[in-house]
């Protein structure tokens, strides 16, 4: 089973564009319903993504290698955060989504809340973070919705809330002063790789502050992530 896992998770690394579980099991040599329950797994715990019924290497192999050390970001690296928070003056962070978590994985700021939380890769709520949202709206459907559907009756406003501004999101890949937190908001923008939301830059702050500056952290988020794109 070692290695049928091992196997998966090398082909998927291999393949950015994702396989099928047929090209997985063909390439494998291995009956198809051996994989199923593997693959599911696999996904469930973030070492797979799959979308559009093909599967991709997820977001967890990614944070073990941060928990160690390398940092694997293409577009986006510590430099690019500095450069976002010295234009807006407010904590910058980048966030990926591994299983039903969103995770700040790196970040510039002056506020120890927020550096304690990038550098312990603390696990982070999806549906009250503005990256949150910006990574669910990046989800396949059929994965958002059961995200969607887990949710306790605590969360039932923030869901509300989010599938309200969801088409907005997918189709600008940004999250604007959403007010879901009474600690802080902000704005986030998507990073894109390959056509799919693989990471979030949010800067966040009080409410007050991002309120009276949304407008202008939208631009500023938008312009800097352009400059990502084209560099990358």
């Amino acid at each position: 089973m070692i290695d049928r896992v091992a196997g998966i998770l090398e082909l998927a690394a291999r393949n950015h564009d994702g396989l099928t579980l047929t090209e997985m099991a063909r390439q494998l040599d291995s009956p198809l319903s051996s994989l199923q329950g593997l693959a599911n797994g696999l996904v469930a715990a973030g070492y797979l993504d799959e979308y559009d019924r093909r599967y991709r290497l997820g977001g967890a192999p990614y944070l073990l290698n941060l928990m160690a050390g390398r940092h694997l970001v293409t577009q986006v690296g510590h430099r690019e955060l500095e450069a976002v928070h010295a234009e807006a003056g407010l904590t910058t962070l980048l966030s990926v989504v591994v299983g039903q978590g969103v995770f700040y994985v790196d970040s510039c700021s002056s506020t120890p809340r927020y550096d304690y939380l990038a550098k312990n890769l603390v696990r982070r709520s999806l549906i009250r973070t503005s990256s949150g949202w910006v990574l669910l709206a990046g989800l396949a459907q059929r994965d958002l919705w059961s995200y969607l559907n887990s949710l306790s009756a605590e969360d039932e406003k923030n869901r509300e809330r989010f599938l309200t501004e969801l088409e907005i999101i997918q189709e600008t890949g940004v999250c604007a002063a959403p007010r879901i937190s009474e600690v802080a908001d902000g704005v986030a923008v998507a990073v894109r790789e390959g056509g799919r939301t693989v990471a979030a830059v949010s800067v966040v702050g009080p409410h007050d502050d991002i309120r009276g500056q949304r407008d202008e952290l939208v631009a500023l988020l938008t312009e800097h992530r352009r400059r990502w794109e084209l560099n990358g």
